[in-house]
């Protein structure tokens, strides 16, 4: 007889094996009783009714079905999800709350991969790198291709939003000798200054910076909120860099913008839609670096999302408050 957690793993199988390696998964199976040895598919779940109904804990990721009264009719005593992702507004419902199940996620982990790509694209673009290659693999020759670089020595970057990503942005920044501005409504002058960040007007920091990078969560007030009008103040030689969300731009004014200014460049590796459309100027633009959505986290990063679970129930296990527990309000207002 065992008084430990029940547990089970509710993911597609490609995205268990991703998030939850072989040691992840010994530290859980050490701590709960897996109902299954084996993930759950989503999928099949409702083969499953009346076969779960013990379950307490579940392991989950991307693919997590919605939890809503269907899916409690077939875990009606959960009590907590730990989910190995970032934004939950995918599958949450109020039933959650309703029934008081407790949710941790990994989007702090998710989050280190983004800020990793987002410091490496900031130098790269400080040292106008894509568009060197570009002009030597045009020209054929280095000469007249080292010119008009910026450099990261004394260069500006500015942070449009100072969330959980921008502060890990602006804390690998500190390695270098960068000047950092940043547009955020909700942080204050004190709080600005005690990370050696000048807060300014989004104007500003459009003026200014040598590079932006866009870190603003996809809400519904901030849906467009980067204009062909900011895109115009910038400086000549900047570069825009965007691993939050498309949908925070106008992105057809921005793309006039850099139709009619080559010398801005812009590294985007999210759009909306989502992929762009096979028309879309983005996939033809010079100076537009479109990746495919891979600043989160990739192949063995993602372990680090299933590692911060494990320490997540450790938590659980020990009575103490979980480090990234999911409230109603960040549900709502983070997604």
């Amino acid at each position: 007889m065992t008084n430990k957690l029940k547990a089970l793993y509710l993911l597609p199988e490609h995205n268990w094996q991703l998030i939850y390696g072989p040691e992840e998964q010994r530290d859980i199976a050490a701590q709960v009783e897996l109902i299954t040895p084996t993930q759950i598919e989503p999928t099949q779940l409702s083969i499953w009714h009346g076969q779960l109904d013990s379950v307490e804990a579940i392991f989950s990721g991307w693919g997590m079905p919605k939890m809503d009264a269907v899916f409690f009719n077939i875990f009606p005593n959960l009590k907590v999800l730990f989910y190995g992702a970032g934004a939950v507004s995918g599958f949450v419902t109020d039933e959650v709350w309703q029934r008081d199940v407790t949710i941790s996620n990994a989007n702090v982990a998710n989050g280190v991969s983004v800020a990793e790509y987002t410091t490496a694209q900031i130098i790269l673009c400080l040292k106008q790198t894509w568009q060197q290659a570009q002009r030597v693999r045009q020209m054929q020759t280095f000469q007249a291709a080292r010119t008009h670089v910026t450099g990261v020595y004394g260069s500006t970057v500015g942070l449009v939003s100072l969330g959980a990503i921008g502060r890990m942005v602006a804390e690998r920044l500190r390695a270098f000798n960068v000047r950092l501005i940043t547009y955020d409504p909700f942080v204050s002058q004190e709080v600005a200054h005690s990370l050696n960040i000048e807060l300014c007007s989004l104007d500003e920091v459009f003026q200014r910076s040598d590079v932006i990078t866009c870190h603003t969560p996809w809400l519904p007030e901030t849906v467009g909120m980067l204009t062909g009008a900011l895109f115009r103040q910038m400086k000549p030689r900047a570069s825009f860099i965007n691993t939050a969300r498309g949908a925070v731009i106008k992105e057809n004014e921005m793309i006039q913008v850099l139709s009619e200014r080559p010398d801005l460049f812009a590294v985007l590796d999210v759009t909306y839609p989502e992929p762009p459309p096979t028309d879309s100027p983005l996939y033809r633009l010079p100076n537009v670096l479109l990746t495919p959505h891979i600043a989160g986290s990739m192949d063995s990063e993602c372990r680090r999302m299933g590692r911060m679970m494990v320490d997540e129930l450790g938590r659980w296990l020990r009575g103490e408050p979980l480090q990234h527990r999911v409230t109603r309000a960040y549900a709502r207002a983070f997604g």
